[in-house]
């Protein structure tokens, strides 16, 4: 354990600027690998677990590279949050309860062209957030939307009463 250590150096007091360089290199392709293990999902959507992942583990890693943490536990502790992670992302996955636990459920903040004012308050979403969402969406007015939810992932969802272009699903895709 002391050969890794000449090499990173022990503590923040005793870390030269090579080692903190040494460290830094380290703990960039450790978080790669990490990412890349995980595929690009975790950091894609950004549901609660990817927003908190994404704080812890910035966090764990820059104290990795600081060496205000000590960096051989901190690396496997970091490896550990990961494996949580995977593993709630999958629990999720597979239970519709442990799905709505660990990252939400959608919100209909609008349904039959009425705006559900209550749904709005409680998640901090205005007529103005709606509106912009009905744009990105290619609608201009909102009168023309049958319905809007705020996704698990934070997006808001736009549903028209018009009928998709023909060829088309109501997702988009080709048929």
């Amino acid at each position: 354990m002391h050969g890794i250590y000449a090499i990173v150096g022990e503590s923040k007091d005793q870390i030269l600027w090579w080692q903190e360089s040494i460290r830094a290199t380290i703990t960039f392709f450790y978080g790669l690998l990490l990412i890349r293990f995980l595929g690009r999902r975790a950091f894609g959507k950004q549901s609660t677990l990817d927003v908190l992942l994404a704080i812890v583990i910035g966090s764990n890693l820059s104290r990795a590279i600081t060496g205000n943490a000590p960096f051989i536990q901190t690396i496997i502790g970091t490896a550990v949050i990961f494996v949580l992670y995977w593993l709630t992302e999958h629990l999720a996955a597979r239970s519709r309860i442990l799905g709505s636990l660990f990252k939400g459920r959608p919100i209909e903040l609008m349904r039959s062209g009425r705006l559900r004012r209550t749904a709005m308050i409680l998640t901090g979403i205005s007529n103005r957030d709606i509106e912009e969402a009905a744009r990105e969406s290619g609608k201009a007015d909102i009168s023309k939307i049958s319905a809007a939810v705020l996704e698990r992932s934070g997006k808001i969802s736009i549903l028209s009463e018009d009928p998709p272009p023909s060829g088309t699903s109501s997702y988009g895709a080709i048929s």
